[in-house]
């Protein structure tokens, strides 16, 4: 692969406006994948090849964004490579965007925790153009994108923030009993239901049939199906990669990760590192939510649960 630096414009020297957004690809393929989403975002682009990202990083001053392009699997050079781009986004500098097809969801999530970070798989170019205009709305460089930022998609998505803090506070009512204060529960008191895990299967596949008369899309709801499955899994005392819970969600992977990183950052969810397999994370329940989850199903039965 052609290792030289692609740039759309002219010398950082030469340009007043906002830097370009800087394109690190595995391919030909997936570089311009990700220009033709920056550049119709008004945005200028610069681009190497995965494997002179680090150099490049090394040197970079500035950027709009920094997005990782992937469309296979290189390693321990993406690992290297993901690894510093959570620290960037750490260090509050350059906002970032990874996007990689359904395969590597594990692979991806496994060195990207932070939550500043955009996360594409599978993405439409709708899904790139919203994370562009999140991205680098956080820095404030970009008014030509403010009109992507208040299109319905992205207003769903700020919207996604308010339904989880909803859900948490739900749960955590439920965890202590109906007249417990959201603000300040007292701790949980009597026994936490026994919850067979027959029962859960049951409430899992009713819902799963309602596609076989209805749209999906009308009864989406990524985050009781995560829920639900991440119960199912406890009961069963098995371990559910990221990759699996995307499944569970019913939902593109793009918004399942989405909600993944909300439903963690609410304290619903927490992640665990695979000790055998350092490109892996398990989700499990928080003890809280799992908690809440049993009183819930104890409090109204299988059937309401669905």
């Amino acid at each position: 692969m052609n290792a030289s630096v692609h740039s759309t414009h002219s010398p950082l020297g030469d340009y007043s406006g906002p830097p370009p957004v800087l394109i690190m690809a595995s391919s030909t393929e997936a570089r311009a994948r990700a220009m033709i989403s920056a550049e119709a975002a008004g945005l200028r682009t610069a681009a190497v090849d995965i494997e002179q990202a680090i150099e490049r990083l090394n040197i970079q001053g500035a950027a709009s964004a920094l997005w990782v392009e992937v469309d296979r699997d290189s390693g321990e050079l993406l690992d290297e490579l993901l690894e510093r781009i959570e620290l960037e986004a750490r260090a509050g500098d350059m906002p970032a965007i990874v996007a990689a097809p359904g395969a590597m969801i594990d692979a991806i999530t496994a060195r990207i925790k932070d939550p500043s970070i955009e996360l594409l798989i599978d993405a439409t170019p709708a899904d790139r153009a919203m994370a562009l205009a999140l991205a680098t709305s956080r820095r404030s460089i970009a008014p030509q994108l403010q009109d992507i930022s208040n299109e319905p998609s992205a207003a769903r998505l700020r919207q996604l923030s308010d339904e989880v803090s909803r859900i948490a506070a739900t749960l955590a009512r439920l965890s202590v009993g109906p007249d417990a204060p959201p603000e300040k529960p007292d701790p949980p008191t009597g026994e936490v239901p026994n919850v067979s895990l027959d029962t859960v299967r049951q409430v899992i596949r009713a819902r799963r049939l309602r596609a076989r008369h209805f749209d999906e899309e009308l009864f989406a709801d990524p985050a009781w199906d995560m829920l639900l499955d991440l119960l199912q899994a406890e009961i069963a005392q098995h371990r559910v990669p990221v990759s699996s819970l995307c499944i569970a969600a019913a939902v593109p992977p793009t918004t399942a990760l989405r909600w993944i990183k909300t439903m963690t950052d609410a304290g619903l969810f927490e992640r665990r590192a695979d000790p055998h397999d350092g490109r892996r994370v398990f989700v499990e329940l928080a003890p809280t939510a799992s908690d809440a989850m049993r009183r819930y199903f104890g409090e109204v039965g299988p059937a309401v649960a669905i």
